[in-house]
């Protein structure tokens, strides 16, 4: 029996309406396997979180094994420093996950700060290719490759119906992940299929829904807007869909995008961050140019013209994300952790 005690440090906000992070879905997986987690932290406030982070720190320094530290390349990065160096001050060992799909100018412009987290980390996690190159180069020691996981037996694949494109978009609204793009696509796309439809899922940051919504507004297109959706809840909308799009700036290795594949919706991504990684143009779904909309709209036609082509996306991308299933990724980290 497993017997090993794990602190979780990093954004657990998903009952404030943010959308769920990497941290609980990972955290509740190792739980099933036998570990004991704790989190930190839940509360809204950043300050408040951030408190919360160094006192339960504190508080379970005398009782457990590991810390996990999500780390992102924004302002999260500073809970990662802060609660790295006193993981060192208590000689916890410490694992850090990288998710900031823009990590690599954090190393450029921190480099020492950098140094003091990752060169005594006793792992570091890259889910993606993207992310294990830059770091290999500064931080080979304890850098290991394991990608976000799914349960794959509750993702459904089967054809979809492709005669009026019917746009799925799942992320948060923030400029980082250009959901404006998605809209300018859907007015290229109904010059040709009047009946294009869109629907974006995902929770509001700093109230860029509003924007979103009134650029939509004034291109004149309908738009659906759910706002949040449990993940039981946009598998089954993505059901009425037949096309995902992905219209990042940045990205390290989405998850939503690896359960879309596991749908067998054939993804557009814009070719950003760690997304060539999980993606193979062409092969297992198709890339365009940052903020190209019109790129985008031409490589959707394609789908509904292609129906072979877009056969082949979809089962490259359905056999590739079966690569990472929790039952296979698990062995990593029960390794790790052991």
């Amino acid at each position: 029996m497993i017997n090993r005690k794990i602190l979780y440090i990093g954004n657990k906000l998903s009952k404030h309406g943010s959308s769920i992070t990497v941290m609980e879905t990972l955290g509740d997986l190792l739980a099933t396997e036998g570990f004991t987690v704790s989190y930190a932290s839940s509360k809204k406030n950043i300050i408040l979180r951030f408190l919360d982070m160094i006192f339960t720190l504190i508080y379970y320094s005398r009782s457990i094994d590991y810390v996990i530290i999500d780390t992102y390349s924004t302002l999260n990065f500073w809970y990662a420093f802060f609660v790295s160096q006193l993981c060192r001050l208590f000689k916890l060992k410490y694992i850090t996950i990288l998710h900031g799909g823009n990590l690599t100018n954090r190393i450029k412009n921190n480099s020492k700060l950098c140094d003091l987290i990752f060169n005594n980390a006793h792992r570091i996690v890259a889910p993606s290719g993207y992310l294990f190159n830059a770091f290999k180069v500064n931080y080979s020691k304890g850098l290991v490759s394991i990608p976000n996981t799914i349960e794959i037996e509750k993702y459904d694949f089967y054809p979809r119906e492709m005669q009026v494109p019917k746009l799925l978009w799942v992320r948060s609204f923030s400029p980082i992940y250009n959901p404006k793009m998605a809209i300018q696509v859907l007015v290229e796309l109904q010059k040709e299929y009047p009946t294009a439809e869109l629907t974006m899922v995902g929770p509001d940051a700093n109230d860029y829904r509003k924007e979103c919504e009134l650029l939509a507004s004034k291109l004149k297109v309908k738009v659906a807007f759910t706002g949040k959706l449990s993940k039981t809840e946009w598998i089954s909308l993505s059901n009425k869909h037949n096309v995902f799009i992905n219209t990042s700036n940045f990205d390290n290795m989405p998850v939503s995008v690896i359960e879309a594949m596991a749908l067998g919706l054939p993804i557009i991504s814009t070719n950003v961050g760690g997304i060539p990684f999980l993606i193979s143009d062409q092969k297992e779904g198709v890339l365009v140019n940052e903020n190209d909309y019109i790129e985008m709209n031409l490589v959707i036609k394609k789908l509904f013209l292609n129906q072979d082509f877009t056969t082949t996306l979809i089962t490259n991308a359905r056999k590739k994300v079966e690569s990472y299933d929790w039952q296979i990724i698990k062995l990593q980290w029960l390794e790790m952790l052991m």
